[in-house]
């Protein structure tokens, strides 16, 4: 396969198109964001590990049946995906209070939800990926009513699978995000599943092994990610 021209570039990953229509190469980068941006900074080896934590999660999502958008990765920053229609919804599935959930209710983080919740943002970076509902959906045209309820028993689904996943290995999954697209008539799961986009708190200690390292500056950030990769992997 033939890397061909960029075609998109965020805060995480480049975009190559290829010699395949339907295929693209998904390039991990080591920077890192928060705060919309504000802060910026370099997160030594974070586009190798998260390549190879989110492989490993798309290869066992995909043998317990959730179709993603994972073909391989045949190097330690790039993986080849399908390409996707990407669908302008981001959905957050939330376990445990943390972050954003715990400022909004006025709660500490880290109580256990006697439900699991499900948020949609819409995903525009000037904007600041503001929170939606379904209604917002329907009214500005971002999917079709059929396509928010596969986006919510799959994200439900998957975070059964994850929840187990993490479990096992000692690890407790507190929120996540995912991001959506359609390929050929099927919606299929995309962008990375890494400590970028979830939090991840040690089992046993609670101690936070993902992002808001970086967020909120607790130092040992190239450790968090290299002891997910370590238990993922393992």
């Amino acid at each position: 396969m033939k890397q061909l021209e960029k075609i998109y570039e965020g805060k995480a990953k480049i975009l190559y198109a290829t010699d395949s229509p339907d295929l693209l190469i998904q390039y991990f980068k080591d920077e890192a964001t928060a705060f919309d941006g504000k802060k910026k900074g370099i997160i030594q080896e974070k586009g190798i590990l998260n390549n190879k934590i989110s492989s490993r999660l798309f290869q066992y999502l995909e043998d317990k049946g959730i179709p993603t958008h994972f073909v391989e990765r045949p190097s330690d920053r790039e993986m080849v995906i399908k390409k996707l229609e990407i669908i302008p919804i981001e959905v957050v599935v939330r376990n445990i209070v943390a972050g954003s959930l715990a400022r909004r209710m006025g709660v500490e983080e880290g109580m256990s939800l006697k439900k699991t919740i499900l948020e949609f943002y819409y995903k525009s970076d000037p904007l600041g990926d503001p929170m939606i509902n379904d209604y917002h959906i329907e009214a500005f045209g971002l999917a079709m009513k059929f396509e928010v309820d596969i986006l919510k028993e799959m994200a439900i689904e998957i975070n059964g699978y994850l929840s187990n996943f993490f479990d096992e290995r000692g690890i407790t999954l507190v929120d996540f995000k995912l991001e959506f697209g359609r390929h050929k008539g099927q919606i299929l799961l995309g962008d990375e599943i890494t400590p970028d986009g979830c939090r991840l708190w040690d089992k046993q200690t609670k101690e936070k092994m993902d992002k808001d390292r970086f967020r909120r500056g607790l130092g040992k950030i190239e450790e968090a990610y290299q002891e997910v990769c370590r238990k993922v992997l393992g």
